[in-house]
C-alpha cells in the first residue's frame, strides 16, 4: 500500500522497483531525490497496472528502475514497455551499502532508483519481443537438452562399469555411437536376472541418448533458420556458427540499439581491457566482467581463426613478434571481433526495418 503521497508538484518520477516470484515492491522519489512513496503488488497483470497509475498519479514518470529485467522482472518489464515507459535495467545494490544500510525491500527498490536517478544504471532493459527471445528460449531448452544426453551417456558408462564380464566385455571395444546403438537394439523378454536388468537399463540410457541427439538436431536446426533470419550478415562472418550467433544476440537481444556502440558492446562482453594504474604505474587489465557466453562466443571464433583464416594468422604472427605474449593478442582479437560483430548486427537491424517499411 502507499506510505506517503507527494507533498508538492514535481517534474519527473523515478521510480525503482525490487523484484520478486509473487510481490514486487517500487518506491518513487522526484527529482531532487526526495522519497515519493512506497508501493508493493502482486506480479501480474493487474499489479503491474496498478503500479503504472500509482506512479503517473505522482506526477509525469520518466523512468522504471527495474531489478530482474530477465527474470523476476521479466513480465512487468515488458507490461510497461508496451505502454511505452522508459526502464532501466538495474544491478543488485552493493554490498558495502547493505552492510551499512540493512537489507529489505523497499530499501532496495529506493536503491534502485537512486542508482537511476544519479545516472550509475543507464542499460535499457531487453524488449524481449521478437526473434532474439524466440532464439533464447528454443537455445535455453537445447542446452538442456545436451546436459540430459552427457548425464545419460555418463550413467551408462558408469553402469557398464559393474556389468555383468560378459556383457562388459562384449560392450567396452565400441565407439560412443556403436554403444548406443547396439543397447538401443537390446531385447529383454524378462527381468530375471543380473544381466537382463543391466541390459534393460543400458537400452533405456541409450534411447534417451538417441531421443535427446534427434531433439537437438531439430532445435538446432530452428535455431540456424531464426538466426539466419534476423542476422543474415552476421551469419556471413567467417566461422560465426549457429551456437555463436544466439549467444552474441542473446546478449544485445531483441533491441540491439540500446547498446550505443562498439566499445559499449565489448564491454558488455568483456573484451575490453579495465584500467588498473595508480601512481606512475599505468596498465590495463583483461576485464573478467561481462556477459560471460557471450565473451566464450568470442573466444571460440578467436580460436577457430587463429587455425583457419591467414589474415588472422598474420595477426598473431606479427603481435608475437612485438612481444605479445598469446594470451595478450587472443584478448585483443577478441576486441576486434566485437567491433565486426555490432557492425554486422547493427546492418541487419537496418536492413530489416527497411524491409519492414517497405
Amino acid at each position: 500500500m502507499d506510505s506517503m503521497t507527494p507533498l508538492s508538484a514535481v517534474d519527473k518520477i523515478v521510480v525503482g522497483v525490487d523484484t520478486h516470484k509473487y510481490l514486487h515492491v517500487a518506491v518513487a522519489l522526484d527529482s531532487l531525490g526526495v522519497r515519493q512513496g512506497e508501493l508493493t503488488i502482486a506480479s501480474d497483470t493487474e499489479g503491474y497496472r496498478k503500479l503504472e497509475q500509482w506512479a503517473q498519479s505522482l506526477g509525469p514518470v520518466d523512468t522504471f528502475g527495474v531489478e530482474g529485467t530477465n527474470s523476476y522482472g521479466r513480465g512487468l518489464t515488458s507490461y510497461l514497455q508496451s505502454h511505452n515507459h522508459r526502464v532501466v535495467e538495474v544491478s543488485r545494490p552493493d554490498r558495502r551499502a547493505r552492510r551499512l544500510n540493512g537489507k529489505s525491500d523497499p530499501l532496495d527498490a529506493e536503491s534502485a532508483a537512486r542508482s537511476v536517478l544519479a545516472g550509475t544504471s543507464q542499460a535499457r532493459a531487453k524488449t524481449a519481443a521478437g526473434h532474439v527471445e524466440m532464439i533464447r528460449a528454443i537455445k535455453t531448452t537445447r542446452d538442456g537438452a545436451r546436459k540430459a544426453r552427457t548425464a545419460a551417456l555418463t550413467s551408462l558408462r558408469n553402469l557398464l562399469i559393474g556389468a555383468p564380464a560378459a556383457l562388459r566385455e562384449e560392450l567396452e571395444p565400441l565407439t560412443t555411437h556403436e554403444l548406443i546403438k547396439r543397447c538401443a537394439s537390446f531385447r529383454v523378454a524378462a527381468i530375471d536376472s543380473p544381466s537382463a536388468s543391466t541390459k534393460y537399463a543400458l537400452r533405456a540410457l541409450a534411447r534417451r541418448h538417441q531421443f535427446l541427439t534427434e531433439e537437438m538436431l531439430t532445435q538446432t536446426t530452428l535455431l540456424d533458420t531464426l538466426t539466419r533470419t534476423v542476422a543474415p550478415t552476421l551469419r556471413e562472418g567467417y566461422c560465426i556458427g549457429v551456437d555463436s550467433a544466439c549467444e552474441l544476440l542473446a546478449a544485445l537481444g531483441d533491441n540491439p540499439q540500446r547498446v550505443p556502440s562498439e566499445a559499449a558492446f565489448a564491454k558488455m562482453c568483456g573484451a575490453a581491457p579495465a584500467p588498473a594504474s595508480s601512481g606512475m604505474t599505468t596498465r590495463h587489465r583483461l576485464s573478467r566482467g561481462g556477459n560471460r557466453q557471450a565473451n566464450a562466443a568470442l573466444h571460440r571464433i578467436v580460436i577457430v581463426r587463429m587455425h583457419h583464416d591467414e589474415r588472422t594468422r598474420a595477426y598473431v604472427a606479427k603481435r608475437l613478434a612485438q612481444g605479445l605474449s598469446k594470451k595478450e593478442t587472443v584478448r585483443c582479437l577478441k576486441r576486434y571481433v566485437a567491433r565486426e560483430i555490432y557492425a554486422r548486427v547493427m546492418h541487419d537491424v537496418v536492413e530489416l526495418k527497411k524491409a519492414e517499411v517497405a
